[in-house]
């Protein structure tokens, strides 16, 4: 009987289990779209049973890019992963977009708050945690990834050196971000170079043939041990069904959670900026700590990183697409001088981050100061908004966001300074593997 219980489709049996409930709330208010926390249903009761859709989908969503890695490159696998664990990002910021193209002078600058805010959450909440859950599990158990320093906060999480080319490519979307608000919005040029740099990286990636992949246990091992036809039938299976969980229970998860946080007395526009993208961020960070719990720090971290890669670029590029059809003429999003200093504080954080992972680790004091600095700003700003009067709050505000950002530039080109060799060899990789891409290789180095 328990050997029965242990069988790994009693474990997705259970998982689509948790998805049920909201399916059935999804079909009886009408489909997408009509469930409205604090109108047709309680806000407690759409964050817990959407929260739970969310949950099962994210373990389902992992379990088929972790099947997939048999058949397809490893990086591709988690790059398809995070694009549709981020979906519901790219559908709250093409709402705003839309509006903003309809007319609705707040909107623009409600797109960008909230994908500046969904871009630092997952690093400065994210990459940081992670980092910090990785070196917490590794003292329980046995994690290849992490190695024991001595002195204070030393414990460093070792990166796969195949991981250059997400870093590079990311590394190139963050130098430009900085030059995205000098043209006073998002407009085509940025469309067209933020977007054509990942379809470029997804090239190399998909041009650099299938990785020699972890021996995997429980659901991923049992569909890879299927014929082909089933594997790419449970992979593609997976993909859409939880993608479509996600898409769709997303948005009443963030509903509740802004309804109950207005009924506390939270400002709308911070909610909007910080709330509803961590509710958006929540199923990448539980498909990444499933990861790094089966002692797959690597690929773990390769998905946050690809996330980062693909909101850094396709959500910025694709802003402008949406306004632009919205308006009926090709068109600049615009938004005002708050919001370019968010952007470039987003930038800053991870022109840091990135440098922090030039040498392929990140130690338990560098994933602190990742999480300290971002939680002192937020919260800072969240103490100017509730006590200081308009406009003296505005201009208060981006006096912080300012000074945070020229502490993560300080702090980032030092790194770089310090770790210059490591950022060759960074940028060597990718070279190579991009010349093996166009080259039809197939020898494109990948993490894990």
């Amino acid at each position: 009987m328990l050997d029965r219980l242990r069988h790994p489709l009693v474990a997705v049996v259970l998982t689509l289990l948790l998805t049920v409930p909201w399916i059935g709330l999804f079909f009886s208010y009408g489909g997408y779209g009509t469930v409205h926390p604090g109108e047709n249903i309680a806000p407690a009761t759409a964050v817990v049973i959407a929260g739970l859709a969310i949950l099962g989908a994210s373990f389902l969503l992992a379990w088929a890019a972790e099947t997939a890695e048999k058949d397809v490159p490893q990086a591709f696998a988690i790059a398809v992963l995070a694009v549709l664990a981020v979906a519901p990002e790219y559908a709250v910021d093409a709402l705003y977009a839309w509006q903003a193209g309809a007319g609705s002078a707040q909107a623009g600058n409600l797109a960008v708050a909230n994908m500046t805010g969904a871009n630092r959450i997952l690093i400065g909440l994210g990459w940081s945690g992670i980092a910090l859950f990785t070196v917490f599990r590794a003292k329980s158990g046995s994690d290849p990834a992490v190695e024991h320093r001595s002195g204070f906060l030393a414990d460093v999480v070792s990166l796969d050196r195949g991981i250059a080319t997400e870093i590079t490519f990311l590394l190139a979307a963050t130098a430009f971000a900085f030059f995205v608000p000098l043209s006073g919005g998002i407009g085509p040029v940025d469309t067209l170079f933020l977007v054509g740099l990942y379809v470029l990286y997804l090239f190399v990636i998909i041009r650099g043939g299938v990785d020699e992949h972890e021996e995997n246990v429980g659901v991923p091992a049992y569909f890879q041990a299927k014929s082909k036809g089933v594997r790419i039938a449970a992979v593609l299976i997976g993909f859409a069904f939880s993608g479509a969980i996600i898409f769709t229970a997303v948005h009443p998860f963030a509903e509740g959670l802004e309804t109950l946080g207005l009924q506390y007395g939270i400002p709308e526009f911070f909610m909007i900026q910080w709330l509803a993208p961590l509710a958006s961020e929540s199923p990448e960070l539980i498909v990444v700590a499933y990861l790094v719990n089966k002692a797959r720090s690597t690929a773990g971290f390769n998905a946050l990183i690809s996330s980062k890669l693909n909101q850094w670029t396709l959500l910025i590029g694709t802003l402008a697409v949406v306004y632009s059809i919205s308006a009926g003429a090709v068109g600049t999003l615009p938004f005002d001088s708050k919001q370019a200093a968010e952007i470039w504080i987003t930038a800053a954080q991870s022109l840091f981050a990135i440098a922090i992972l030039t040498n392929f680790e990140i130690s338990t004091r560098e994933a602190v100061t990742l999480l300290a600095l971002f939680v002192t700003q937020v919260l800072a700003e969240f103490y100017v908004i509730q006590t200081v009067p308009e406009p003296a709050a505005t201009e208060l505000s981006m006096m912080i966001l300012y000074a945070y950002t020229a502490v993560y530039l300080v702090l980032g080109f030092a790194l770089f300074f310090k770790r210059r060799e490591s950022l060759h060899e960074l940028l060597g990789r990718t070279l190579s593997n991009a010349r093996d891409a166009v080259g039809g290789g197939g020898q494109a180095e990948h993490a894990d």
